[in-house]
């Protein structure tokens, strides 16, 4: 059995966004069937986002939540029964965190509504310390309703272990930043720009770090980077939208197979999955998965690269897909127990 965790939105952050989640789920994944268990449930306020230590030790989650309704980033023990212990949590100084890594027993986070990126240490008990260091992102781009400020979206750790990215999609920029001694600074010959109006929220990396992938919320559009010079380029870009496709673009999340051979992306509105092949720099068009729910959010990948479980913030289901040799996707079992799904996170 494989057991992990879902995020939910537990409350609406505006009218018409948000949820009804009971708050951090405990799953367990028939490797057999495809079956899910709900084993626990952690209650805080909208955990959008997690992340696992490499220890399987810790479990961090951000509320994602206004500025003004006192944000945190909250720390918890990994019991053996995989439910969750609280630890502490610390305020952020931000609205609406909605991405966090775990990077050199740091805590490094993403704000949205604030569009600014911060650092949070961890102690040798798994706790969180204060905020350490944070800097705001600057500028907007053509968007006049979506980036008229930053808004960062993901903080990605690139396989060197070194450098550190944040997309922004308000500004049409991937920050790069690492760590100087012990603290997050900026890297600015190494940021990346993306095609204006794109909106960059998410990125993943081949296991080589020689190329990334940058999904574009708002285009739809997934941006081919490239390392030249000691910096990070846009070199290519795919549409991930059929042809006759003729909504607005809402494009939530990307993922790369563990054989790095294929790469995943969910689009809202569509409510699909787009399933590319890897050749070289090169993408090519495999399949559209449609989902069958509604507003799917976030998906994730087993580690083993057996299956695919997809979280559709609306309505409610949480799919479970088995991938076929050719990277397409057999449905294996669905449901909705769990409420507001948003995230998908995996022990290593």
């Amino acid at each position: 059995m494989l057991t992990f965790f879902i995020g939910s939105y537990t409350e609406y952050i505006v009218p018409g966004f948000g949820g009804i989640g009971h708050g951090i789920y405990t799953v367990q994944l028939n490797p057999d069937t495809g079956k899910l268990v709900v084993l626990h449930t952690e209650k805080t306020r909208n955990p959008s986002y997690l992340a696992i230590s490499d220890d399987v030790k810790f479990l961090y989650c951000v509320t994602e939540l206004d500025e003004s309704e006192n944000p945190r980033v909250r720390a918890y023990r990994i019991n053996t029964d995989f439910s969750l212990e609280f630890l502490n949590e610390q305020s952020i100084s931000g609205g609406y965190p909605c991405h966090l890594v775990i990077h050199e027993n740091n805590i490094l986070l993403a704000c949205y509504a604030t569009g600014n990126v911060i650092q949070f240490p961890l102690d040798v008990s798994g706790k969180l310390m204060e905020a350490k260091k944070g800097y705001d992102h600057k500028g907007s781009s053509i968007n006049k309703e979506r980036q008229e400020a930053p808004h960062a979206h993901q903080v990605a750790i690139h396989p060197n272990k070194k450098d550190i990215y944040v997309c922004d999609l308000g500004i049409d920029t991937i920050k790069a930043y690492h760590l100087e001694g012990t603290e997050l600074t900026p890297n600015e010959t190494r940021d990346c720009k993306v095609s204006k109006g794109g909106g960059p929220r998410h990125m993943v990396f081949n296991m080589e770090g020689s190329l990334a992938y940058a999904l574009n919320e708002l285009t739809g559009v997934v941006s081919v980077l490239q390392n030249r010079n000691n910096s990070c380029e846009e070199i290519k870009t795919y549409s991930t939208l059929p042809e006759d496709y003729k909504g607005v673009p809402s494009a939530s999340a990307i993922r790369l197979h563990p054989n790095g051979k294929y790469l995943y992306v969910a689009n809202r509105q569509l409510d699909a999955l787009t399933i590319f092949g890897i050749v070289d720099d090169k993408l090519q068009l495999i399949d559209y998965q449609y989902t069958k729910g509604k507003e799917i959010r976030e998906f994730n990948i087993t580690p083993d690269g057996q299956w695919l479980i997809a979280c559709h913030q609306n309505s409610h289901d949480t799919v479970v897909y088995k991938i076929r040799e050719d990277a397409k996707l057999l449905e294996a079992y669905r449901t909705k127990e769990i409420l507001s799904p948003v995230c998908v996170v995996f022990p290593n």
